[in-house]
């Protein structure tokens, strides 16, 4: 079994890699994990201006144990990568934005043998989020005891 797994990824923390490891499981014993990457001017367009490059974070991923494969997703058309990937499950993060049913009917009317599935798991922290990591890096004095700054 083929799982894919999208996202941002922007500054990695352990509710990525837990929702990676999920989105594996989902396949069975054997899945093989494919995971795009969305490309920073997707992310531009949905969120804000990611932190790390896109190539970067690719980087990231692949680096990551559940990781077999990774990719940069597409601009415009996001069911393109999804026909090269070829999975037989697409992971839904639990925080992410997807309807899960409204996925499932555009895979099906673009011929695309796949099931949507939404990972329930999420963890929950101080830090869950690239945003909450985002404000406290703005909201910290870097200068070390010295008065200077790093």
């Amino acid at each position: 079994m083929k799982v894919m797994a999208t996202g941002t990824f922007d500054i990695l923390h352990p509710g990525h890699v837990l929702f990676l490891q999920k989105a594996k499981e989902l396949g069975g014993e054997d899945a093989v994990l494919a995971v795009v990457i969305a490309r920073d001017s997707t992310v531009e367009q949905r969120k804000r201006i990611p932190i790390i490059p896109q190539e970067q974070r690719l980087e990231m991923i692949k680096s990551l144990k559940p990781v077999d494969e990774a990719y940069l997703g597409h601009d415009g058309d996001m069911f393109k990568i999804v026909e090269e990937i070829n999975p037989d499950i697409i992971a839904i993060g639990s925080d992410q934005n997807h309807d899960v049913i409204k996925l499932q009917s555009a895979l099906d009317k673009r011929g695309i043998n796949a099931k949507a599935m939404r990972v329930e798991d999420y963890m929950f922290g101080e830090l869950d989020s690239t945003c909450k990591i985002i404000r406290r890096i703005k909201h910290t004095d870097f200068k070390d005891k010295t008065g200077e700054i790093d």
